[in-house]
């Protein structure tokens, strides 16, 4: 479009918003616009497309003054249709942020001068979509714009009022931050509009037309109606052939509903509908419907039910678009718990009131409010590839939408949460589209995610069934938060929570630091996949028997975060089912005691040690088993057995890796207890010269060991045999007699030439099972 034209646009959008809104609020019943009560106001009756009158159009086109645009603005328009907006519909959240600019300079002014309002005290917005005319026009009953406004602000690129107004308001120090401030807003109109139509009246004016086809200039002429606006801004999109979507009610009502739900002001859409109802027969109309068969008397008298039939009726209305109201902007002691649950169905579409919700206001360094929830249920793809997270938190300025894409805004362990934030603060590029990358932003997410933490310590400590709800769907979260997230780990620690062999339910580390026995040096857990497990395990025999509480590591991250979690107050975490675990209570006599049973089982600990030397580094006399004849463990920094099947089970990871086939090829260590007697048989064969016949026990010992602790089967196949000859010497079957089976062997491989014999030739069938013949047009290529 040319540069006048484009210019004009913009300072279209600004007035004509203001006076537009402005104009409608103040008409009242008696004027020919017209009103009709709603509630407690008055709204004008929606006219059938634009307010001019063919003649009126005529004289704007004819008189008025004619002015040039300044230079550039068609370059302007270039980068605003093709760069500075991403989507044509933007349009509509630019002029309704305007209109709603001037309907806050006016009640700002009102303030100064009872006066400023006058009659016109109705501070509203309306939408009419004309679809016989093409036209959607936009009206405020703000502050509207005087003669010498429109010229200056619709004729200059990026001159607005509510710059010049904030400038003023700032040199007074009113405190006016309320009041926005966007930029080329208007000329978003020619996104959608070929020619644009201002209407404004000013208190220190008359009402002026102003109009542009965004060419190189634009005419500005008294309204020969006279004060049809009372006080105000309309604006008249004549839309673009391609634009024609927006006449649709239904997508009016979900642009304003997705960017403009919270402004202060109301929003009105002029709305028509046709209904069907049904209405009863009068009885002259059913005396005329009877027919002339003589009836019976007395069926008639049974005939009872009155008749009725269908009437269409065409309703038109006014429909408020924006009745959910911005409660972040209240004081949180005003609102009640249901408010915030009603608030939030709404704002995140959730049938489910939410488990939590943090209403605060910052102040100091930057000032936004905001409101983050916790769902009652984590959403199918929690914690999963994707990025529909990143659209949980909303950004608003002023509380207009301005974006739900903010990348790594909140962390992946904080991708339940929900929300918003509203500031005056954030830095916008001129089309409030994308981002600055300022320290503002950062400043904010620190306090986003400091708030959401306090949210879930407030709701640990004030209802523990409650929190144990939200641990079990959010669980996952914490502890993914504590591995990637150095500067908050400290702070999440107090919120895990682990079943546990004290009674089998949650527990938190500071619970079972205060159960820790008398010199406890370590905080025993264990990692696997459910309480039976645990419970079986070899592993916690002693530990329990002796009255030392366990951790019982359920999920699969727990791995991942015994990594990261080396200790809580001083006390290190301990895996059970690796070595180094200490009681705390050893003394010498006990170390003798032990030194005495290595010395006596060392001609057991070298033959296991030879016959199990491909998966085995250490044999040694175990300190934790009681009724286990022997445990396999992992060094003390190898991986434990769980995490040898997470990391075989990775779809797409690389067995190859070095790291991975590393941790899978670690060898173990293998504990024996002295006092089982299947250990003290071993020893006597051992020492008797009968060491050969033990070969495949230890294997199947080993293996099913290694089983009961966590570790997979190394082989399969190998592992079945040597059970078999354990089960065939327990049976007294010998070992080298085999199943007698006859096996009939395959047809031999069919010849060539007899595989195509028998088929006819250029013959094929069809999908139907009809024969079609190939036929040779002598044509051998393609």
């Amino acid at each position: 479009m040319k540069l006048d034209r484009f210019l004009l646009l913009v300072g279209i959008s600004v007035g004509v918003l203001l006076a537009t809104f402005a104009t409608l609020a103040a008409a009242g019943p008696e004027v020919d616009v017209g009103g009709i009560p709603l509630g407690q106001e008055v709204l004008p009756k929606a006219p059938p497309g634009s307010y001019l009158t063919p003649e009126d159009q005529a004289k704007l086109d004819k008189g008025g003054e004619k002015y040039q645009f300044e230079a550039e603005v068609n370059r302007m328009m270039k980068l605003i249709i093709n760069s500075l907006y991403k989507t044509k519909e933007i349009f509509l959240r630019e002029l309704i942020s305007n209109a709603s600019d001037a309907l806050d300079k006016i009640r700002f002014k009102s303030l100064q001068d009872k006066t400023a309002l006058g009659e016109n005290t109705d501070l509203k917005i309306t939408i009419v979509a004309d679809k016989e005319g093409k036209t959607l026009t936009l009206t405020d009953t703000g502050v509207g714009m005087t003669k010498a406004d429109l010229k200056t602000n619709l004729g200059t690129i990026a001159k607005s009022g509510t710059a010049d107004f904030i400038s003023t308001m700032e040199h007074q120090k009113n405190g006016s931050n309320l009041i926005g401030q966007f930029g080329v807003g208007f000329y978003s109109a020619f996104l959608v509009a070929d020619r644009v139509t201002v209407i404004s009246k000013n208190n220190a004016d008359k009402q002026y037309i102003w109009e542009s086809t965004s060419e190189s200039d634009f005419r500005i002429i008294e309204d020969p109606r006279g004060n049809t606006l009372g006080r105000g801004t309309q604006i008249v999109l004549h839309l673009k052939d391609e634009a024609l979507e927006y006449i649709s009610e239904k997508k009016l009502r979900e642009l304003v509903k997705h960017y403009s739900e919270f402004i202060n002001f109301p929003i009105y859409l002029w709305s028509e509908r046709t209904e069907t109802e049904q209405v009863p027969i009068e009885e002259e109309e059913a005396a005329d419907d009877m027919d002339d068969t003589v009836e019976d008397v007395t069926e008639k008298k049974d005939d009872s039910k009155p008749k009725f039939k269908e009437v269409s009726k065409h309703i038109a209305e006014w429909e408020l678009i924006n009745n959910q109201k911005p409660i972040w902007t209240r004081r949180p002691s005003t609102i009640q718990e249901e408010e915030y649950n009603d608030f939030y169905k709404a704002f995140a579409k959730d049938t489910e009131a939410p488990l939590a919700h943090n209403h605060f206001r910052a102040e100091g360094e930057v000032e936004f409010q905001s409101i983050i929830f916790i769902p009652k249920r984590p959403s199918p793809a929690f914690l999963q590839s994707g990025d529909d997270w990143t659209h949980n938190l909303k950004l608003f300025v002023r509380r207009v939408f301005i974006t739900d894409e903010l990348p790594g805004f909140l962390p992946r362990w904080l991708s339940f949460l929900k929300g918003l934030v509203d500031s005056d603060e954030i830095p916008l590029n001129v089309s409030r589209e994308t981002l600055q990358q300022h320290a503002i932003l950062k400043v904010i997410k620190k306090k986003v995610i400091a708030k959401a933490i306090d949210m879930m310590k407030s709701l640990a400590s004030k209802d523990t069934e409650k929190y144990l709800e939200f641990f079990t769907n959010y669980g996952n979260a914490i502890k993914l938060g504590i591995i990637e997230d150095a500067s908050v780990k400290k702070k999440l620690v107090p919120l895990l929570r682990f079943r546990s062999s004290h009674d089998g339910n949650y527990t938190s580390l500071e619970d079972y630091y205060s159960r820790m026995r008398k010199g406890q040096p370590q905080i025993y857990f264990i990692t696997g996949q459910n309480l039976e497990e645990f419970m079986g395990s070899p592993f916690v025999e002693r530990l329990i028997a002796r009255g030392y509480e366990v951790l019982y590591f359920l999920d699969p991250i727990d791995e991942y975060l015994s990594n990261a979690l080396v200790d809580y107050k001083y006390k290190k975490l301990q895996h059970v089912g690796k070595a180094g675990l200490k009681y705390g209570d050893e003394d010498e006599k006990s170390a003798d005691k032990i030194k005495e049973q290595e010395e006596e089982f060392q001609p057991l600990k070298d033959y296991l040690k030879e016959r199990l030397s491909k998966w085995v580094d250490t044999v040694k006399i175990s300190h934790q088993l009681t009724t286990s004849p022997c445990a396999v463990l992992s060094s003390e920094y190898g991986v434990s057995g769980t995490m040898e099947r997470i990391l075989q089970a990775q779809a797409l990871g690389n067995k190859e890796d070095f790291r991975t086939a590393m941790y899978l090829n670690m060898k173990k260590v293998f504990e024996i207890n002295p006092d089982h007697p299947l250990i003290i048989q071993m020893l006597a064969k051992v020492k008797a010269g009968k060491s050969a016949d033990l070969d495949d026990s230890i294997y199947v010992l080993f293996e099913s060991t290694a089983i009961a602790s966590g570790f997979a089967v190394r082989n399969a196949t190998e592992f079945a045999k040597k059970v078999e000859n354990v089960v065939r010497q327990k049976l007294g079957v010998d070992l080298d007699k085999v199943a007698n089976v006859e096996v009939a062997p395959a047809p031999a491989v069919e010849d060539a030439k007899e595989k195509d014999a028998g088929k006819e030739d250029d013959i094929e069938t069809s999908e139907e099972g009809e024969k079609i013949e190939e036929v040779d047009d002598g044509h051998d290529e393609l």
